[in-house]
This record gives structure tokens, C-alpha cells and sequence, in this order.
């Protein structure tokens, strides 16, 4: 059941980081366009230190990528780990969804004093 490029680590990473708003938002930017980490304190109600640290955080769910480009570090979203997360909660539903189906077709079955 377990999405075979991931291990349990990488899962709790990914899912510990996506946890959060701001990360869900930084990701979201990111995802559209590089972004710079003075341009990403800019947009949040928080101090440049915090913002680094919620990158740090997404960096090590490998999330996003940080590349110096002169003297600003850019923040890339990997679509790539998102669709990782895609498969991994696609396998969740199925088994959800095989579960319903099993629970339709039991309730479909004719009780014994529906039989008579």
C-alpha cells in the first residue's frame, strides 16, 4: 500500500510540512514561479528568520529547492514530490473506495426475512 519512492520517513516529512498553512502557501507560490526568500517575507506577517526556517522545513521534505542566484536564494516547488503525495493519498482513497463498494454490496444482499 505504501508508494514505492517513498519511505515512512519521507511520508512524515512531507505530510509534517504540508501540515502547515504558510508552507501550504509558500509551496503554492513556488509552484507558479520562483520566488526569492526576501520576496516570500514580504508576504507574510512574520520575520525573515521565520520564513527561512518554514523553506528549511519544506527543503527537507524535498518540497521545494533553494538555488543561490547572485545574491538571492530561489525558491523553487518540486512538482514532482507533490505528485509523490498525489499517488500516496490516491492509494488512500481507493481502499476507502473498496471498502464503500464492499459495504454496498453487503447491504445489497437479501436479509432471510427478505429471502421468503
Amino acid at each position: 500500500m505504501v508508494v514505492q519512492e517513498l519511505t515512512d520517513n519521507d511520508v512524515n516529512r512531507m505530510f509534517r510540512a504540508l501540515a502547515d498553512a504558510t508552507r501550504r502557501d509558500i509551496v503554492r507560490r513556488t509552484l507558479v514561479a520562483d520566488v526569492s526568500v526576501s520576496q516570500l517575507a514580504e508576504s507574510y506577517d512574520m520575520s525573515f528568520a521565520a520564513v527561512q526556517k518554514h523553506v528549511a522545513v519544506l527543503e527537507e521534505a524535498r518540497l521545494v529547492t533553494k538555488e543561490p542566484r547572485g545574491r538571492e536564494r530561489m525558491i523553487r516547488g518540486e512538482p514532482d514530490r507533490i505528485r509523490q503525495a498525489q499517488r500516496l493519498l490516491d492509494q488512500f482513497e481507493q481502499l476507502w473506495r473498496s471498502r464503500i463498494d464492499r459495504l454496498d454490496a453487503l447491504l445489497e444482499e437479501p436479509t432471510e426475512n427478505q429471502k421468503g
